[in-house]
């Protein structure tokens, strides 16, 4: 599967949900299925920075691929976390770094969020990428 058919598959679970309460019970399910990280990355070095909650984020470069694992102390980082790490993980540096995020605003994300989970996502996001162009030095 692709990165837009993760994203396509997203926008789909999503689709039928027309009130933002169930949208985020939605976010906050997809958290919960988030693969647990190992308590060794719940450190400082970890921590995305710019989100308001704390949000760790691991990589591990793997046969030419990054998969992701992630936590976060609040409900709803965790499953906008969650979202990213779904969408992107398994992929090449190369396929991740190029990625069109279009699902954030086909789901509604950015006009729905308040501002500093919008900032928090954004880092998120930002964090991912940043980590791809490191793995891609590597690749």
């Amino acid at each position: 599967m692709t990165i837009n058919e993760k994203q396509d598959e997203l926008i789909e679970e999503f689709e039928y949900l027309t009130d933002w309460v169930d949208k985020y019970e939605q976010i906050i399910q997809i958290g919960k299925e988030l693969p647990v990280i190992d308590e060794q990355f719940k450190q400082d070095k970890y921590i995305i920075k710019g989100c308001q909650s704390k949000v760790w984020l691991h990589p591990e470069f793997t046969d030419g691929k990054i998969y992701f694992t992630a936590d976060s102390d609040a409900i709803i980082s965790k499953g906008l976390v969650s979202l990213i790490v779904r969408v992107l993980s398994g992929f090449t540096p190369e396929e991740i770094k190029n990625a069109d995020l279009y699902f954030i605003d086909k789901i509604g994300l950015k006009e729905h969020l308040s501002p500093t989970r919008s900032n928090g996502l954004l880092a998120m996001v930002k964090q991912i990428k940043l980590y791809a162009i490191a793995f891609s030095q590597l690749a």
